[in-house]
Formats: C-alpha cells, sequence, structure tokens
C-alpha cells in the first residue's frame, strides 16, 4: 500500500481496529475472511505509511502501541457511522438483513436473551446475530456492537435506550436453610447467618428498604454488614450455592424466578426490598444515530416481546398473555 494510493489506508486500518477489538490475529483474521499472513501483511504496511510501529508481538501476547490505540481511538466512531450508513442504505431494500453485534451480561444472556434469539433466527434468517456475554460494561463504539442490554437503573444518557421490562432483587435461602438455621425476621439478623455476595470492591453491605403499610412515610432503611464464605460475580453460580443450602443470597429475578416457583427457593424478609445493588430494569441500548437499522429494530421488538412479562417469581403471576408493544421507533 503506498500513501498515495487512491484507495488510502482506510481498509488497513479498519483492520487494526478489528485486532484492537478482539485482541488477536486469529481471530482478526476469522471475522474479516483473511489468512493470518495478510492480516500480517497489512498491519507491517500501515506501519510503513505511517511511520510507527502500531503493534507490539510476542510469542505469546500482543497489545498496541500508543500510536496505535490511538489510531484506534480516533477512528473508531468514524467506522461506526459508515457501519450504520451502510445498513441504512440496506433498509431501503425492504428486507432486514446483515449482522447485528450484540453483548449482554452472563446469566441475563443466558436466561433471558438467548431464548429469544432462537425464534429470532427461524423468522429472520437474512440476519445474523453475534452475542457476546460477558458481565463487564462494553464500549459499545470502540468494540463494535451495535446493540447492548443492559441490567440498570441508569442507562447512558448518550445512547438510545429501550425499556424491556422492570427487574427486582430478590433475598433467597431454601427451606432447609431456613429449618436448620431459622429465617430472619428484620435485616440486622443477617449478621448471624452466611451470605453469599455478589463479588464488588468495597465493603460488603446489603441495603434493604421496608415495603408496605409499614413503610408509611418515609420508607425505614436499614444497611447491613454481611460476610460469608462465597463470593462471584455471578448470580447464576450465588443461586445454585443457595440451592445446595450454603447460605442466603440476593439474586435479580431472572436468576432466582424459575426456582421460588418451582418452590426450591424462598423469599426471605418480603417486607423489605433489596435497594441499591442490582438495577431495577432491564434496557437495550445503543449508541446514538439519527436512524436505527431495521435489523436492530426487529431485534428489540423481539427483546421486548420476550420479556413483555418480566421475569414472575409466583406462579400467579405467570399470566400467559402476550403484551402487545409498539415497535422501537
Amino acid at each position: 500500500m503506498d500513501s498515495s494510493s487512491s484507495s488510502g489506508p482506510w481498509a488497513h486500518i479498519h483492520l487494526l481496529g478489528v485486532i484492537a477489538q478482539l485482541g488477536s490475529f486469529t481471530l482478526a483474521a476469522q471475522r474479516l475472511k483473511l489468512s493470518k499472513a495478510a492480516v500480517s501483511q497489512q498491519v507491517a504496511e500501515l506501519e510503513r505509511v505511517v511511520g510507527f510501529q502500531l503493534i507490539q508481538r510476542t510469542t505469546r501476547s500482543m497489545r498496541l502501541t500508543e500510536a496505535g490505540q490511538r489510531l484506534v481511538d480516533e477512528t473508531a466512531a468514524s467506522f461506526a457511522h459508515i457501519a450504520r450508513s451502510v445498513a441504512s442504505v440496506r433498509d431501503m431494500a425492504g428486507e432486514a438483513r446483515g449482522v447485528v453485534r450484540l453483548t449482554a451480561p452472563v446469566a441475563l444472556g443466558r436466561q433471558a436473551v438467548a431464548p429469544a434469539l432462537e425464534t429470532f433466527a427461524r423468522d429472520y434468517p437474512q440476519v445474523r446475530v453475534e452475542l457476546s456475554l460477558a458481565d463487564g460494561i462494553a464500549n459499545l463504539v470502540r468494540e463494535g456492537f451495535d446493540l447492548a442490554v443492559r441490567h440498570t437503573s441508569h442507562p447512558p444518557d448518550n445512547h438510545v435506550a429501550w425499556k424491556l421490562c422492570a427487574s427486582r432483587t430478590l433475598l433467597v435461602g431454601t427451606a432447609g436453610y431456613l429449618r436448620r438455621h431459622g429465617a430472619p425476621r428484620h435485616p440486622s439478623e443477617l449478621v448471624n447467618h452466611p451470605c453469599l455476595t455478589y463479588l464488588r470492591e468495597g465493603v460488603a453491605a446489603w441495603q434493604f428498604e421496608r415495603t408496605g403499610a409499614a413503610a408509611a412515610g418515609e420508607p425505614e432503611r436499614v444497611s447491613v454488614a454481611i460476610a460469608g464464605p462465597l463470593s462471584a460475580n455471578n448470580s447464576e453460580i450465588l443461586r445454585d450455592a443457595v440451592l445446595a443450602g450454603i447460605g442466603l443470597a440476593q439474586l435479580p429475578d431472572f436468576s432466582a424466578a424459575a426456582e421460588l416457583r418451582a418452590g426450591r427457593l424462598r423469599e426471605v424478609l418480603a417486607g423489605w426490598r433489596p435497594v441499591g445493588f442490582f438495577g431495577d430494569s432491564i434496557y437495550a441500548v445503543r449508541p446514538w444515530s439519527p436512524t436505527t437499522p431495521r435489523a436492530v429494530q426487529l431485534l428489540v421488538e423481539r427483546l421486548r416481546s420476550a420479556m413483555a412479562d418480566g421475569f414472575p417469581v409466583d406462579r400467579r403471576e405467570v399470566s400467559g398473555v402476550v403484551v402487545k408493544r409498539q415497535p422501537p421507533e
């Protein structure tokens, strides 16, 4: 590639961005349907044009140099804009098609998102969804995602957000555990119980707010320092530990609902609402743009329909009624 070439270095810079996103020459080659040799050659050509080494490689790892990271950061938004423009033109044909890159938290993705994708794939065979499950918050523009499903109370202001459903946090244990250790009647009694916690930095403390008639006026809030034998950054692991009778845990409703309906878990301290830990809603979010590709619109609508009833924790709450909603703008 010559710096004066009419085609410019744009394809090579895009390749560099894909390598940065995936952290691997091999995965970038697979994504772009190139050979590893072609990927290495294009990187070398780009380095000759810009006059800087862009990637440092060893036999075990690779990382972008300062110059390489700067080039990726300063061009990511432009490539994302190009992708949206191409999708917008494709939508003029009417039929949804193309690739939608979707990210979601692991537990929520497995339990609520993946099942919706099965019917979506049958209904829209020209759309390919690439689902990435990770509990970290992805930079959607930099990492090339079209859509994210987030469990949060506050979706980012600089993104388009569609609320899919409400969510709540539940303190749960098994009937066997509660028979052996007794059921706490007030949050302060949790100091006497092994509490299984979601792994986060800082002091382990749970906050509760009184609900129901007893909460008339300003609701009573209680913060309790807790401790226990297990912490994990996945609610499914905590749920399974609770089912094994190890202790009590705060779980998001999507991880606890099926076990509560089946009677394998019991809600604890039902008169108190856990607050300030997990989000209170499920959202679909995407970077702001004037238009939303048709494939993304259809996927959001499918997710919103699949989660329309939220995550009922009582058999009586399972309506079986499909709630019709307006498609996203």
